[in-house]
């Protein structure tokens, strides 16, 4: 089934299911107000938003309504945990490369990861608002999965479990801000803005064969200022599958349902396939040109991120979103 989150009824918006066409909705207040109270209680709500489901996809739900994306937040508005990982190791290597850094042999063992700010995220359509357009504005094109209650210690193979829902993610990073925060020595902050999510969240059965427990076997389709940026696939190159990313952060914490754990930026081996964000693009013309060329996002630029099924429908509709400044 196909989740998503209207911008009405407060700030955790209103649940509704959504048809696999993503042409109608129906909301469900006597089965979930909000996506956070069906995680709460998913053994209960899932199977009844499963029929609402079906009778959306057979043409049988008496409340249906066209489903609008651009009165869509992020399926989770807000989360009690946003995790972000870098999956693709081949991503971290060219970035470290390009700025002559050597890679600990352990990155290829063990997952980075850093924590987000999840007290509120930005709709698929909504504006990537910022102060200062020399910051370096880049997009990050991932994936991300929502999972359930997961306890602490909690191996790969329970956590395969507890995924409840995935998305896509524009994981918004201001480039030029991070040098000066790692130096700190204390992570990413300033430089991690709001994040966007698809319009949609969808189970896991509504990828069929593309999803095999633990990584989405489709390509990610980018584009920047109205161009193709890159159309690289997701189940290739990723090395480590997402119960590893989330038995990663439950290793000295619980997980509470609701938790938002991000696959880092999709990235592969063969650059034919083109990237989902800028720097890396930068990286590559700085290793064959001697310095970066494509400049990041200035006021007004668009980018789109989006993924398709086999049978060439959007799986979780698109995040279209234009660089603007803040309101003062």
């Amino acid at each position: 089934m196909k989740l998503a989150t209207l911008k009405t009824g407060g700030r955790d918006g209103t649940l509704v299911v959504v048809s696999r066409d993503l042409t109608r909705c129906q909301p469900v207040p006597e089965i979930a107000r909000t996506l956070q109270a069906a995680l709460d209680d998913w053994d209960r709500c899932a199977p009844q938003l499963a029929e609402v489901s079906l009778a959306l996809n057979n043409g049988h739900a008496r409340h249906a309504q066209p489903f609008d994306v651009a009165a869509c937040h992020s399926p989770l508005p807000r989360a009690y945990q946003w995790a972000d990982g870098s999956a693709y190791v081949n991503h971290v290597e060219l970035v470290r490369k390009a700025r002559g850094a050597e890679m600990p042999p352990e990155f290829w063992s063990d997952p980075l990861m850093y924590q987000g700010g999840s007290d509120s995220f930005i709709g698929p359509r909504d504006p990537i608002a910022v102060r200062d357009t020399a910051w370096g504005v880049d997009l990050e094109g991932e994936v991300a999965v929502i999972t359930g209650d997961m306890p602490m210690g909690a191996t790969p193979e329970q956590c395969a479990g507890t995924i409840r829902l995935l998305m896509l993610v524009n994981d918004v990073t201001l480039r030029n801000l991070i040098p000066a925060e790692l130096a700190k020595g204390f992570g990413f902050f300033q430089s991690k803005p709001a994040t966007a999510f698809s319009p949609v969240a969808v189970t896991p059965d509504e990828l069929g064969e593309a999803w095999d427990g633990a990584r989405v076997h489709r390509p990610l389709e980018v584009t920047v200022r109205g161009e193709h940026f890159g159309r690289p696939e997701c189940g290739i190159d990723m090395v480590f599958g997402f119960p590893q990313l989330i038995a990663h952060v439950a290793r000295t914490r619980e997980l509470e349902a609701g938790s938002i754990i991000g696959s880092g930026t999709i990235s592969n081996v063969d650059r034919s396939r083109g990237s989902a964000c800028i720097v890396e693009r930068r990286m590559l013309e700085t290793l064959a040109e001697g310095k970066p060329v494509t400049p990041y996002l200035g006021y007004g630029e668009r980018v789109t991120i989006e993924m398709f099924g086999a049978d060439g429908q959007s799986i979780f509709g698109a995040i279209d979103q234009v660089v603007a400044a803040y309101p003062v």
